[in-house]
């Protein structure tokens, strides 16, 4: 745990050598979601683990009226400080969203940088895929009006948007459990997605080995925004993992951690290529 002024913030050393990753969950999450990605690295990398603002021992910094992403973005770094740099910064879902924002800030030093399907809304409206970003705002603004109207497993709906319908439905009891308690934290992670202006020329600044992964079966306009950020960064790969939805971190813990493996190596080995790779695992 880092204990700060404006609150607490989890920080957990899992172990291993080599090289440090830092993993960043999603939304809804803490850092035990990573434990399948970890578990197939066999301690081959040092992984630490944190959660993001309100969920797990992270305290909540935002409000309804500063949602800023930049909140998110400073309590990550304080955990990659703690981590001793460069490291190789992982994040997945909303968790990726906020890891792109470090890399941006520039304000600590990455090795690399890994992306796992994130939210990127903004960088859809900036591109004038008109048709994707609708898509996300009509789910959220239903999701928002439905919990408003006092359905409590409200945030069912943007799950199953993620990871196809019946997705909630499978999950564990006290998975959904902890979704539904931290609904009103999910909200405001949107505020701040929706708040964090993305473009090509931002993303195209990036001086970061990346890479992007998304699933082969998430849904279109997630799969449309993470291959514009593969696209747009410009030291970046764009894997596409056959047959996984959005929490391929869980359902494709071995993909994934091949995948980001080979990015950490990559990192090492400087002569190697970089460039968009279509296909996948």
């Amino acid at each position: 745990m880092i204990e700060e002024a404006r609150g607490r913030i989890d920080f957990d050393d899992a172990g291993g050598t080599g090289p440090t990753v830092v993993l960043v969950p999603g939304s809804c999450s803490t850092g035990a979601a990573w434990r399948p990605v970890i578990a197939s690295w066999e301690g081959r990398f040092r992984c630490v683990t944190t959660s993001l603002l309100g969920y797990g021992g992270t305290a909540e910094r935002r409000t309804a009226h500063d949602p800023c992403i930049s909140h998110e973005a400073e309590s990550l770094e304080s955990v990659i400080r703690k981590a001793g740099g460069p490291v190789h910064l992982v994040g997945h879902s909303f968790g990726g969203l906020v890891a792109l924002a470090v890399a941006l800030r520039n304000r600590v030093p990455l090795a690399s940088l890994a992306i796992v399907e994130a939210p990127a809304a903004e960088l859809l409206r900036a591109s004038n895929e008109d048709h994707h970003y609708r898509t996300f705002r009509q789910m959220t603004k239903s999701y928002f009006a439905d919990f408003e109207s006092g359905n409590s497993e409200a945030i069912a709906s943007m799950i199953d948007f993620y990871g196809g319908p019946g997705t909630y439905a499978s999950w564990p009891a006290r998975v959904r459990a902890y979704a539904v308690e931290t609904t009103p934290v999910n909200i405001l992670d949107w505020a701040s997605a929706y708040g964090f202006r993305l473009s090509g020329s931002d993303l195209a600044a990036l001086r970061v080995p990346a890479l992007v992964l998304r699933g082969g079966a998430s849904h279109p306009a997630v799969q449309r925004a993470n291959e514009l950020l593969g696209t747009c960064i410009r030291d970046a790969s764009l894997v596409t993992i056959v047959g996984a939805a959005h929490f391929m971190i869980a359902t494709h813990a071995g993909e994934v951690a091949r995948a980001v493996a080979r990015l950490v190596q990559r990192r090492d080995r400087p002569d190697t290529g970089s460039g968009l790779e279509s296909g996948g695992e």
